[in-house]
């Protein structure tokens, strides 16, 4: 009798990561791994290693990491390395197999970003050893349109942190040539944000977990919706500011290079498929949510004959669950077996 299987899809992302499973659970961690810098560190936090949102509030006290810089596993450090790892394990303890995992077979679809899968894909191998057993490494936009079965006449644009990418469905597995990587996206909006707030404000004191919040509570291109207005210390005292011009700015930064990418892509499609692609470009990933740019890139298609853009409803889990949808359909000659 063969073991028992349990699926995964993973969505290994540089800021958020989620995982859904065919038990059922679906989580979500901010991808930061920190260990206690010393005694009196270890002694506060009482653990030997701290994964998402709590190595984020007790960064102060840990050596903290955030291993995935622009959608890639860092090179050159063994600590970056193992901080995936530990990213990893954390996610599928949080599926809930407990004790039976011993007597189940896991299979994982994970999800990394287009330039990934040229270039990381041994690291996140090794990363994955002893959790998983069975492995399968696809392009997040791919995830995306598979969880979606968006994959004929489609473009997927997933803007997350590191990258944004872009994928071309076919109604086959994408070659190198229907994807793209760009590396601007949300942490290059956080940087022009932060540029831009303390030039016009330079008495303020603004870090950069500061300035990825307000991106994440207010971004927007186009007109505001609102005045947008910031709390930040200025010599301690709490003072109020008006960031509505900046955020514009450095929300629009990316507009340009997505536009041109996307309309690029599209007059490589066959010319009798065009138009039914420019009808279905859909828009993902955490900065996908970007207030208005679903409009933005919509009104861009009228260049070349008009089409429609969706933005997806929940992209902090669509990922993980196209992963999943893979996974459950995928028969045995697709999987690569990983030997702990």
């Amino acid at each position: 009798m063969s073991e028992p299987i349990v699926n995964l899809g993973v969505d290994l992302g540089t800021s958020r990561s989620s995982i859904s499973s065919s038990n059922g659970v679906r989580q979500a961690v901010e991808s930061y791994v920190g260990w206690p810098t010393d005694l009196v560190a270890r002694k506060v936090l009482k653990k030997e290693v701290l994964v998402g949102r709590e190595a984020m509030e007790n960064r102060r006290m840990l050596d903290i990491r955030r291993p995935l810089e622009r959608g890639l596993i860092k090179e050159g450090s063994e600590k970056d390395g193992q901080a995936v790892h530990e990213l990893l394990q954390h996610l599928v303890s949080l599926v809930g197999l407990g004790s039976e995992r011993r007597d189940l077979r896991v299979r994982a679809v994970v999800g990394v970003p287009a330039a990934a899968l040229r270039v990381n894909k041994q690291q996140l191998r090794n990363a994955l050893r002893g959790i998983v057993d069975l492995l399968m490494i696809v392009s997040e936009p791919f995830a995306v349109a598979y969880g979606l079965e968006a994959l004929v006449n489609s473009l997927i644009i997933d803007i997350g942190a590191g990258t944004c990418d872009f994928c071309v469905m076919n109604g086959r597995y994408p070659s190198e040539e229907d994807q793209r990587t760009l590396t601007l996206a949300g942490d290059y909006i956080d940087e022009q944000l932060h540029l831009q707030v303390s030039a016009l404000y330079p008495e303020a004191n603004i870090s950069r977990h500061m300035v990825q919040e307000w991106k994440e509570s207010y971004s927007f291109v186009g007109e505001p919706p609102e005045d947008i207005e910031v709390v930040a210390p200025v010599q301690g005292r709490p003072t109020r500011f008006d960031i509505t011009d900046p955020m514009r700015a450095a929300c629009e930064s990316i507009v340009p290079a997505v536009v041109e990418t996307m309309l690029d892509l599209i007059s490589r499609v066959e010319p009798e498929y065009q138009e039914s692609v420019r009808n279905n470009v859909i828009l993902s990933g955490g900065s996908g949510l970007i207030r208005g740019l679903g409009l933005v890139l919509q009104d861009a298609l009228e260049d070349v004959g008009g089409g429609k853009v969706r933005v997806v409803a929940d992209p902090l889990h669509v990922g993980s669950d196209g992963g999943l949808a893979l996974a459950l359909d995928a028969p045995e000659s697709e999987w690569e077996k990983l030997v702990a």
